[in-house]
């Protein structure tokens, strides 16, 4: 490679705008919206692999999996296969944006994604807590009994009804890493550890085997952006700028960071919420302690903006 190489990391719920409209074909228009902006930084010298989210998507496959077992007594899809089914969906709804804009602008490159396992530790103190809810809500009885026969932990969530919880473990290494870097360095645009990746554990003797966990997308393109030595580590999300004092009086929007502030920003915890802004500034901050260069958080229709210092926050060591 010889352009700059950058880690975008894209939101899951940046795939909907409409929370009303939720089909296949509204994700799409907004991958597709997505991809413009995307290729104009590949058009200002840039190559990019891109990670995703996938927790609304990763929903919608269990909850049709959950009513087809009800239903018509079909067999219930196990997570880690939902989220190579998510995997795979957004990857080829990406990467068939990617190729068409690439083709209107006649560019010469083509993208792909790799369906990427990443390997967590199975004494992750993540296991022993679960903390993340997935699926459908269920009655009491209906909650316990998957408890005992599926061995599922459960909790009831604010009088809604009963949720299974999942582990939230942290990403130690990206399993098809070789296979990212060789597209890169051939100069492709690569989309990789989609949803975080496909939580995997080393069985003890090398095997390797899906676990029942969800990994926090900016957490494995940050570990992506430190292993592939990434010049920036973009994380683009629903807003164009990270604040601090978020809704309250004395809130105050951030147009750059050092890694110093960003971590005793972090450190205090009542400036970013821990399920969503806390992890963007920790995926950064990890990355810019491994000797990464800079890292940006916007929206995906102010990068290009952003990219020439006219907004976002940057983060800087």
């Amino acid at each position: 490679m010889t352009n700059k190489l950058a880690v975008v990391a894209i939101g899951g719920n940046s795939l909907i705008k409409d929370d009303k409209r939720v089909t296949v074909e509204s994700q799409m228009a907004a991958l597709r919206e997505t991809a413009m902006h995307l290729v104009d930084m590949i058009e200002a010298g840039w190559d990019l692999a891109i990670g995703h989210g996938n927790g609304p998507q990763v929903g919608f496959i269990l909850r049709r999996s959950e009513i087809a077992a009800k239903v018509e007594g079909m067999h219930e899809v196990p997570l880690d296969v939902c989220g190579a089914d998510s995997q795979g969906a957004i990857g080829y709804e990406l990467q068939q944006a990617l190729r068409n804009e690439f083709f209107k602008r006649g560019i010469d490159k083509k993208a792909c994604t790799v369906v990427t396992q990443v390997l967590v530790d199975q004494n992750d103190p993540a296991f022993q807590k679960p903390t993340k809810p997935i699926g459908s809500f269920m009655d009491e009885g209906e909650a316990k009994k998957r408890e005992k026969e599926m061995e599922w932990s459960v909790v009831e969530d604010a009088g809604r009804g009963w949720r299974r919880v999942v582990p939230s473990p942290l990403p130690k290494e990206i399993i098809e890493f070789d296979s990212v870097k060789l597209l890169l360095d051939a100069g492709q645009t690569v989309i990789t550890v989609g949803g975080g990746g496909i939580p995997v554990v080393d069985s003890g003797s090398g095997e390797l085997r899906g676990t029942a966990a969800v990994i926090d997308k900016d957490f494995a393109s940050s570990l992506l952006a430190r292993s592939l030595k990434a010049d920036m580590f973009l994380i683009a999300t629903a807003v164009e700028k990270v604040a601090i004092n978020f809704g309250k009086p004395d809130q105050k929007w951030l147009d750059k960071m050092t890694l110093a502030e960003a971590k005793a920003y972090l450190e205090e915890g009542i400036h970013f919420a821990k399920g969503s802004m806390a992890p963007k500034i920790q995926a950064a901050i990890w990355y810019l302690e491994n000797g990464g260069k800079h890292a940006l958080i916007t929206n995906p229709e102010n990068i290009g903006r952003a990219l020439k210092g006219e907004t976002g926050t940057w983060i800087v060591a």
